[in-house]
């Protein structure tokens, strides 16, 4: 069974821990067939059943004992959805995106959590590892108020623990965005891969926070029609409010790394100008050089030419002038190549 944690509350208190999704219904439907507790006639009733990666039986059992309609379940069974809410008669389908920092490798996991919330009943399915869905319920159980809002009450717990989870990423990202800064200007080889990688893990991460935004705004569009409790009401907003504070900040590394991208692009032109030109002057003194070892070659190459009629092999004065020569042309050309600044 892929259950993780499963339990039965009532007017805040856990009064049921099943074992199985067929033990799960039968508590639960007993749990409802009591007479209320309280003086004053209310009793809420709630079900939280917590599954990671559940099996497609096990998805099609929820999906007919809580009624949960044929899209919603198929896109739990796909996964892979953006943030999104949905409701289907008097069932809300979520979808939320917790995200991690692992320090070790200094990446951004994120992470897929689908809610279903109905009348007596929530239902959390984990697609990744890391969710924040067992320290939800650690606060719950310890706020029986949030679990006497029922359902809506532990969606907002699991909004409220998961939006909270975002800034530590934040943090995360901000260390790795100073830390390309400096390696920009250390003149680092691998600047520039971590650039692009570190702008793939905002964009995968903006587009699990941004799209919340717009989804809790339309949420809060039927807070009248479906009898939303004011303090829930309340507490709801200033998750909203933490939302767009992420985004916004993610909007912001988002142009912090276009700049580091220019900046970067601009310093590796700069940097293979400076080379070329260091290459440049050394192609001078090279080319300077081999001029001036050239010429006295060419007049050494002219006397190797054992030719009978040459005037100057009879000369007294043929040989010292030969050397004489070689020896201007070099002084003459180191002396040019000198003025011109390639030596």
């Amino acid at each position: 069974m892929s259950i993780v944690e499963n339990a039965i509350y009532r007017n805040g208190r856990k009064v049921e821990s099943p074992r199985s999704l067929e033990n799960t219904y039968d508590l639960l439907q007993r749990t409802l067939d009591r007479p209320a507790e309280s003086e004053n006639g209310e009793d809420t009733v709630l079900a939280w059943i917590g599954l990671y990666r559940p099996s497609a039986e096990e998805i099609d059992s929820l999906a007919q004992h809580f009624d949960l309609h044929e899209l919603a379940v198929e896109d739990t069974v796909q996964a892979h959805q953006r943030p999104k809410m949905e409701r289907y008669g008097r069932t809300l389908f979520t979808v939320i995106r917790p995200a991690v920092y692992q320090d070790e490798t200094e990446t951004v996991e994120i992470g897929e959590i689908h809610i279903f919330t109905g009348p007596n009943f929530v239902i959390t399915i984990r697609h990744s590892e890391s969710s924040g869905v067992s320290r939800v319920r650690k606060r719950v159980e310890a706020d029986p108020e949030l679990l006497c809002f029922g359902p809506d009450g532990v969606l907002y717990a699991l909004l409220d623990q998961i939006v909270d989870d975002y800034f530590p990423v934040l943090s995360g990202l901000e260390n790795d965005i100073d830390e390309i800064e400096d390696a920009l200007f250390a003149g680092e080889s691998t600047v520039s891969q971590r650039i692009y990688e570190l702008a793939r893990e905002i964009n995968e991460f903006h587009r699990g926070v941004a799209p919340l935004s717009n989804v809790m705004q339309r949420y809060f569009a039927g807070f009248t029609k479906y009898g939303t409790h004011e303090e829930l009401q309340h507490r709801l907003r200033d998750v909203l409010d933490h939302v767009i504070a992420v985004s916004g900040k993610l909007e912001s590394m988002r142009s912090s790394l276009t700049d580091a991208m220019s900046l970067d692009s601009t310093l590796t032109t700069a940097r293979q100008n400076e080379a070329a030109m260091v290459q440049n002057e050394q192609m001078k003194k090279i080319s300077s050089w081999a001029a001036i070892l050239f010429a006295p070659s060419i007049v050494g190459s002219i006397y190797g030419m054992n030719f009978k009629d040459m005037p100057e092999l009879d000369w007294a004065f043929g040989y010292p002038m030969a050397l004489v020569l070689m020896v201007l042309v070099g002084v003459v050309l180191y002396v040019v190549f000198k003025v011109k600044d390639w030596l």
